[in-house]
């Protein structure tokens, strides 16, 4: 079986079902006897599951654990000397955060990681960057955000980069008319959060009335609509219209959680979410927690052999999706492909938390 340095140097999306399956069991089994071994609250939840490693005979059938577990208790499989990085999660007043401990090996997979995927899509070298951010969001880089480490991940991609906003959140109208006549017939690759991009960057622009000219610019977000929920716009919305206002040709969506940091899930110009060799997806029933097969809704799982500093190799998710399909994607990618509808009902998440609620 390949070691995950043999797969990270091959196409990130070439594992068909079998050898991606073959590749993951093996792996994820590996980093859950691992963390039983260094994280004892996680031993204490695979023992109340009576989790049998001998009984496995696929990453499938390997428990997950809910993620907002991260927001009620500090699980980390490093000594506190070894935290190279903290990484917390999104969260409003008064909520709790979830706090992710990385140390230098775990941090380093994920930088190769994300580059190795994204770059799948850019096709390009270090570009000219505009962060569709304010500077302030990165005050302390010992204690990242998830939208500050988002942030510093994405910039490995720029070179020469700029915010688009003050630390008021107002646009810098005059000083991306600069950057971008410094860098006139250059790639342009754009970075920020969907909620912020529409309510900071487009509605500026249109209430301006003035174009950018970004016709020859790649833009990556995520992150979803957080409060602004209520004013959330289709993606075809979102991308016609900020190719109204500034000519962007170039719009990829991303999936991802701070509580699996490196591990994305890139959109596709078929609208679909896809899932690299180094990552799975799997969509569980509400109900049992059973399953579901292609084309039914249900509660994301998420998997990646990547968090070795911290149990996050297998999650339970608060949002829900549909399975698309699998290694037949019109784009050409092999692995499953699926799409998020958004947040579930707090009664379904509960359900997801409680599963577990004894083994706390």
């Amino acid at each position: 079986m390949f070691a995950y340095k043999e797969v990270l140097e091959r196409d990130p999306f070439s594992l068909a079902k079998e050898e991606k399956t073959s590749f993951l069991t093996e792996r994820i089994l590996e980093l859950t006897a691992y963390h039983q071994s260094r994280c004892l609250p996680y031993k204490n939840m695979m023992r109340t599951v009576g989790f049998d490693e001998g009984t496995v005979r696929s990453y499938e059938q390997i428990p997950f654990i809910p993620v907002r577990i991260f927001k009620e208790m500090e699980l980390r499989s490093i000594a506190e000397e070894n935290i190279f990085k903290t990484i917390t999660s999104s969260g409003t007043t008064g909520q709790k955060k979830s706090k992710i401990f990385l140390d230098q090996e775990t941090a380093t997979e994920q930088h190769k990681t994300l580059v190795r995927v994204v770059s799948d899509f850019t096709k390009s070298q270090r570009m000219p960057m505009i962060i569709i951010d304010c500077p302030g969001v990165l005050k302390n880089p010992a204690m990242f955000s998830a939208r500050g480490s988002a942030i510093m991940g994405f910039s490995i991609f720029g070179r020469q980069r700029i915010y688009a906003l003050n630390d008021d959140m107002e646009l810098e109208f005059d000083r991306l008319q600069h950057f971008l006549a410094e860098h006139e017939g250059e790639r342009i690759f754009l970075f920020g959060f969907t909620f912020m991009i529409w309510q900071h960057f487009y509605q500026a622009l249109r209430s301006r009335k003035e174009k950018l000219n970004l016709s020859n610019a790649v833009l990556i977000h995520g992150g979803g609509w957080k409060k602004m929920i209520q004013d959330a716009v289709s993606p075809e919305e979102f991308k016609q219209g900020l190719k109204e206002v500034c000519d962007l040709p170039e719009v990829y969506n991303f999936y991802g959680m701070a509580e699996q940091s490196g591990c994305i899930y890139m959109e596709c110009s078929q609208g679909h979410f896809h899932a690299a060799s180094y990552f799975d997806v799997l969509i569980r029933r509400p109900q049992d927690f059973s399953i579901a097969p292609i084309g039914e809704r249900g509660i994301i799982q998420v998997v990646s052999v990547l968090p070795k500093s911290y149990p996050g190799h297998s999650l339970l998710t608060e949002d829900e999706g549909m399975l698309m399909g699998e290694d037949d994607c019109l784009c050409g990618r092999k692995g499953k492909y699926f799409k998020v509808f958004g947040r579930l009902k707090n009664a379904e998440i509960r359900g997801c938390s409680d599963t577990y609620a004894a083994g706390l």
